[in-house]
């Protein structure tokens, strides 16, 4: 090996190495960094000795961190007046969002609208409680605030007015101008709550990375196995060319966002896909493999649809006893889904809001967004993220997801506009950019099952995204071991609106 031959450039030179140094791959290979001419009277190279020199900042400096947000409320008895009082939250906070742009300053409730004249020009708020076409192909949705309701009309001859309306999904809330026309709003303008035009894209002041992790369904017949050992060999910088060994020194933190184990009852018949029967035994065999990641690499970790616990959202981090073991890693942060956290602060540098989230609506919306189904649906990552951070929530259509309708706030909602935005579950690949947003979809661990077939997933396994928080740039990392199907890559992506590149 190449840093036993270093070792043996400090010997012939008298300098002896420490046992901590030689046990370790990763603080030998730093080696290659020392000139032993250069070293004078040194008589021996221990981890002290190369934490002076700064070659071992990733073991010597801990992650920093904080969680933004994790729900953690206690359940509770669920009454129909909490979901009138999830709605009203819900109203209440998306509308402030649109009353700060300047066409909704005056938006009038829509009892008000009574008041006004015939054709009069108006602008209102509400939420999408009906949507229906016309037999003469125009649009009509009955939009719904807490003072009443009323039709807007979309005529299909105001083409860009008509396709954002098609596009429209039923319980998101919009702005409209218009005028009024008897019982009936006829539209001129659609807006949404959005986000900023203008975003500062953040840079640390640090040269360290962040890898993203989804969907490992550890427990399945058709978990890649040797794909995720070679991972870790990666992260311990065992494996891999120079300079994949120098983009792994550089990890501080990893996400890893839900679906860790297969599950056990999570669809009909779904034995027959199992290696491992005993749910409790699928998570503590993957933990073994967690145990393996460098200690210096801080894990933060929200549970999936196939985890254990409740399926509806927001769902509680996974301090249940099947994955105890979790709770006693030292390098592992447990957060709800979805979550928030802030990595990367520095003295001087506020760090990256990140918004996590496993992306169970995802596929609805794959499904149902005419725009995002005619360019691809569910390949589209991109496309489903995008929208979700227009409309600011995460689920905004009652049926796109299982929710427990919180009475004191909508925790869907995409309240304060993050750096990075990490989702998972439709197993494919994507990092892109919107408005300064970096947009992260991560790949799986598993290969194609019959089940997956039939909900018509086609997963892109064994990818790692690793973005670079100086730089922003993103590459990803392929350990799929099917070269005819897939070439190794070590690229960064060029899906959709493109990745930050500096």
């Amino acid at each position: 090996m190449i840093v036993l031959k270093e070792a043996d450039a400090f010997l012939e030179k008298g300098i002896l190495i420490s046992p901590d140094v030689l046990k370790d791959e990763a603080l030998l290979s730093q080696l290659s960094k020392l000139n032993p001419d250069e070293l004078g009277d040194v008589m021996l190279i221990d981890k002290e000795f190369l934490e002076k020199k700064g070659l071992v900042f990733q073991r010597a400096m801990r992650s920093d961190f904080r969680v933004i947000f994790s729900y953690d409320k206690k359940p509770k008895k669920i009454a129909v007046s909490d979901f009138i009082s999830y709605f009203n939250r819900r109203f209440e906070t998306l509308s402030q969002f649109l009353r700060q742009r300047a066409e909704f300053s005056r938006a009038i409730s829509i009892n008000r609208l009574k008041s006004k004249q015939e054709r009069e020009s108006v602008s209102i708020i509400g939420l999408v409680f009906e949507k229906s076409v016309t037999k003469n192909n125009n649009i009509i949705l009955k939009l719904e605030d807490p003072t009443g309701s009323i039709s807007v009309l979309f005529r299909n001859d105001k083409k860009e007015l008509f396709e954002q309306a098609k596009d429209v999904v039923l319980d998101e809330l919009i702005g409209i101008e218009g005028f009024t026309s008897k019982d009936m709003i006829y539209a001129n303008q659609i807006y949404f709550p959005d986000i900023p035009l203008v975003k500062e894209l953040k840079k640390s002041p640090v040269d360290e990375s962040v890898v993203l992790l989804g969907d490992p369904h550890f427990g399945s017949k058709v978990f890649l196995k040797q794909e995720f050992e070679d991972f870790i060999e990666w992260l311990n910088q065992r494996k891999g060319s120079e300079e994949q060994r120098m983009l792994a020194s550089k990890i501080r933190y990893m996400i890893l966002v839900g679906d860790l184990v297969e599950g056990v009852g999570i669809y009909p018949d779904q034995e027959k896909d199992l290696a491992i029967l005993d749910i409790k035994e699928q998570y503590d065999q993957f933990i073994e493999y967690l145990k393996q990641i460098p200690s210096h690499i801080q894990i933060f970790i929200c549970p999936g649809n196939h985890d254990v616990g409740r399926i509806s959202e927001p769902q509680q981090p996974m301090i249940h006893s099947y994955a105890e073991g979790l709770q006693k890693l030292p390098n592992v942060t447990l957060l709800s889904n979805p979550s928030i956290i802030n990595i990367g602060a520095k003295p001087g540098f506020p760090g990256f809001d990140t918004l996590i989230y496993h992306g169970y609506s995802m596929i609805y919306y794959a499904d149902n967004v005419e725009s995002i189904r005619s360019k691809g649906g569910q390949k589209r990552a991109d496309l489903i993220m995008k929208f979700l951070l227009q409309k600011r929530h995460l689920a905004p259509t009652h049926t796109s997801n299982l929710y427990i309708p919180d009475s004191e706030e909508d925790p869907l909602i995409i309240k304060s506009i993050p750096d990075f935005f990490i989702t998972g579950h439709i197993h494919r690949v994507s990092v892109t950019n919107f408005r300064n947003v970096t947009m992260a979809n991560c790949s799986c661990w598993t290969a194609v099952t019959e089940e997956q077939e039939k909900r018509g997933l086609q997963p892109q396994p064994a990818k790692v995204p690793v973005i670079n928080l100086m730089t922003r740039e993103v590459k990803i990392i392929n350990f799929l071991k099917d070269k005819e199907k897939e070439k190794e890559e070590s690229a960064s992506t060029s899906s959709g609106e493109g990745v930050d590149k500096k």
